[in-house]
């Protein structure tokens, strides 16, 4: 007998789904706005707080400088509106959750909610690591080997542009171990596997990392090397869990 995904709810309508799709897009939504609405009278204070690693490095009289009119009100702005997405992430996650869990078996939702759940936390960590490790030292070289007549005077906008991208480039290559996981558990690969593949995967850590970081080997290697250890912790886990993956994705007999 197969393994049935809701055994007491009657199959949903077209319009049912859509509807209900469409009541789970606008609570993310909701999400969204709520925490922008609690972010943007705080939005200056953040920018504060987030442009710090670099002022603290800049010489003395040197600042920050908004080169755009409006560039006083749309940084912080797109900043508090950037941060409202990445708090609401667990609630946009959860609806998302919420639309798919009915169509999966009860042995899918076991291993998929902690996968779903260690993602935004490891999103988080990424961000933090890029916070409070990478920033402090990429903005001590930046800062270091311009030419000795170039005040360092960086613009408010370019300075969130970068650090908003370095912040989804770390949030994104702390998924490895996820991504690892989920290629064991759906039977893609194998444990074995992955680990001969090792020295492609240290050299396509460190060509996303060259696309994505700045130009510099500090930066490149930063985020290159958390992801290649990322990967290896991701290897472990899957070691672990390769027996229950089998069983999951074993074919059921009628």
């Amino acid at each position: 007998m197969t393994e049935q995904t809701e055994q007491d709810d009657p199959p949903m309508s077209l319009v049912a789904h859509l509807t209900e799709l469409r009541d789970r897009l606008l609570r993310a939504v909701l999400a969204v706005l709520v925490g922008f609405i609690i972010l943007f009278p705080f939005a200056n204070e953040i920018y504060d707080f987030v442009s710090a690693p670099l002022r603290e490095l800049m010489p003395e009289g040197s600042t920050m400088i908004a080169t755009g009119v409006a560039s006083p009100f749309l940084t912080p702005f797109k900043l508090s509106l950037v941060l409202a997405i990445f708090m609401a992430i667990p609630v946009i996650l959860y609806q998302i959750w919420g639309f798919v869990a009915p169509g999966l078996y009860q042995k899918e939702k076991r291993i998929a909610l902690p996968l779903l759940a260690s993602s935004v936390l490891l999103f988080y960590a990424g961000a933090a690591f890029a916070y409070y490790v990478v920033f402090p030292l990429i903005f001590a070289f930046f800062t270091s080997v311009g030419p000795e007549n170039v005040q360092v005077m960086t613009d408010i906008n370019s300075y969130l542009d970068f650090v908003l991208k370095l912040f989804l480039a770390f949030g994104i290559a702390f998924e490895m171990p996820i991504a690892a996981v989920i290629l064991i558990w759906t039977g893609v690969t194998t444990p074995d596997a992955l680990a001969k593949k090792r020295p492609y995967i240290i050299v396509g850590c460190f060509i996303f990392g060259m696309l994505l970081t700045p130009p510099d080997v500090i930066s490149q290697s930063l985020l290159a090397i958390p992801m290649w250890l990322l990967f290896e912790l991701g290897v472990f886990f899957g070691r672990l869990m390769e027996p229950k993956a089998q069983s999951v994705n074993a074919p059921v007999e009628d």
